[in-house]
């Protein structure tokens, strides 16, 4: 079983081997996440010249990694990336090799936004394409007005934190529901956990 986490990005350096399509599709998430990208291959695609990131276009190089906390490599070359891996394990950098999960120390989930609403579907490496199905049928249910309701909430957990309290305690179901009835939306009903164990 793999550990769940978001990782805070901002400012972070990243380092991405390779320079073709799956590569440019991992540093646009990257840098979605605020992610201060740097991309390293022979060959790179001309869409990399319209993002804001470092091309280095050479092949990798030992060292290489030493100066990020974080390694994506998405050379299709599985010698390439076991010595990026390897290297990455013997540093302590964590590193996701793209379709390769002998050679991850994590995976990425198949994910979508709405504002600041992340939703993610992990497989741990398993099925990415059940991921991805997954995400697709999620998308069409979690619709764009979920970024007002998770805007709202915010407000409402800002102006509790304000009055001193916890919001640890609070019975956020009816202020959820208030919240998607004032924009609009149906509540659905969530079972409560007595009902689920009887």
């Amino acid at each position: 079983m793999q550990f769940p986490v978001n990782l805070n990005l901002v400012g972070r350096p990243v380092l991405v081997v390779g320079g073709g399509r799956i590569a440019y599709r991992k540093v646009q998430q990257l840098l979605a996440a605020g992610g201060d990208v740097t991309v390293l291959a022979p060959e790179i695609i001309d869409e990399f010249s319209d993002l804001p990131v470092t091309l280095v276009r050479r092949e990798y190089q030992a060292g290489d990694v030493a100066a990020f906390r974080l390694v994506i490599t998405a050379t299709g070359n599985t010698d390439v990336d076991q010595v990026i891996y390897d290297e990455c394990e013997e540093r302590g950098i964590w590193i996701n090799s793209a379709d390769d999960p002998d050679r991850c120390a994590f995976t990425l989930p198949a994910a979508f936004r709405r504002g600041s609403l992340m939703v993610t579907v992990s497989t741990g490496g398993a099925s990415p394409a059940l991921a991805s199905w997954l995400r697709s049928h999620l998308e069409l249910a979690i619709g764009p007005e979920f970024a007002d309701v998770v805007s709202q909430l915010a407000i409402e957990r800002a102006r509790i934190h304000a009055e001193g309290q916890s919001t640890e305690d609070v019975d956020w179901q009816p202020i959820i529901a208030k919240v998607m009835a004032d924009i609009g939306m149906a509540c659905p009903v969530v079972r409560q956990t007595s009902e689920v164990s009887q």
